[in-house]
């Protein structure tokens, strides 16, 4: 986009501070984060970010493209939604009664927010369908690619490897010895590099990161058509740090087709399924397994929970209350 900034109806003061740093073009800009460009111009966050949007909605206006949306509306009948919805794919978590309750594991083309108390497992399952996603068509799989955008510095690479490892494992020990050429060539080709390769990650710092990055995001998903899964880890952590009103208000309660509710009941962990369009409410146990590298415990992943003793959840009301501080951090 070779348009001049300086025909943008930007305030006099912002245009000339941008000029002074050496930006002429809308090109210049487009691709810079709101924080570098706050610090190269010597304007404030919300200065730049404004900038942003005026300039990408003038290259809007004069290029649809340009701003990876369309101009006309899509029209669908009813019969065209139903049949998306019987065809659509589903992440497996690897825990069968977690995936049991959500119609077939996490669905594509939704929203599925995942609450839970600190240590629960929250950004585990985040890490885990980051990893899962990319799982081939012929394993069960929907063959994507991930965008994993972390707010709360949370991301652990080293425990995303592990994770990969263990489901590249795991769908060697699933296609057995006698694998036909289709599974053969498709664990070739899912290794740890390509898995790693094909997770966008994104770190943003506070809330006007976390807005730009979402803002920006339709282009990247136009270049990046194979993505078929978004994490946001967490969505409400910039916005409690940065905006004296902490709440996200009753809309965001609206916004999620999906709700999961992680908690513990004494050394157990569960899922609940809260809220879903198409599912019953329901409570499973679930365990992040651990495998021991080097003497340290690293996970290997959700998977079906071993219940030794029925559990006062089953037919009450669900206590969503933390753990005791006395018992140590399991995997």
């Amino acid at each position: 986009m070779q348009r001049e900034l300086v025909s943008f109806p930007l305030s006099p003061a912002v245009r000339v501070k941008l000029v002074a740093a050496g930006f002429q073009t809308a090109e210049d800009i487009l691709e810079v984060k709101p924080s570098e460009l706050s610090k190269e111009v010597g304007i404030s966050k919300e200065e730049a970010l404004e900038t942003l949007q005026i300039v990408r909605r003038e290259c809007r206006t004069e290029n649809p493209r340009c701003a990876g949306t369309s101009v006309a509306v899509r029209k669908c009948t009813a019969l065209e939604l139903l049949e998306q919805e019987h065809t659509q794919g589903f992440i497996i978590t690897f825990c069968s009664a977690l995936d049991n309750i959500l119609g077939g594991g996490i669905p594509l083309t939704k929203t599925t927010e995942v609450c839970g108390v600190p240590g629960v497992g929250k950004t585990q399952l985040c890490m885990q369908l980051a990893v899962d996603v990319q799982i081939p068509e012929c394993f069960g799989g929907v063959a994507g690619e991930a965008v994993f955008i972390d707010t709360e510095g949370s991301f652990m690479v080293d425990r995303v490897a592990t994770l990969a490892t263990a489901c590249i494992q795991h769908l060697r020990l699933t296609a057995g010895a006698h694998m036909d050429e289709e599974h053969q060539k498709a664990l070739e080709d899912f290794t740890l590099e390509n898995i790693l390769s094909h997770i966008y990650y994104f770190r943003c710092h506070d809330y006007t990161e976390l807005l730009a990055q979402v803002y920006l995001l339709p282009d990247f998903l136009s270049d990046h058509s194979k993505v078929q899964l978004v994490i946001i880890d967490g969505i409400a952590f910039p916005f409690r740090h940065d905006l004296e009103d902490l709440s996200l208000r009753e809309s965001w309660g609206h916004a999620a087709t999906i709700r999961l509710i992680f908690h513990w009941e004494q050394k157990q962990r569960f899922a609940t399924l809260y809220k879903s369009p198409s599912q019953k409410e329901s409570t499973v146990p679930f365990q992040i397994t651990c495998i021991c590298v080097f003497f340290i415990l690293q996970p290997q992943g959700f998977r079906d929970a071993v219940i030794t003793a029925p559990s006062s959840q089953a037919g009450g009301s669900l206590n969503f209350r933390k753990r005791s501080r006395e018992r140590e951090e399991e995997c």
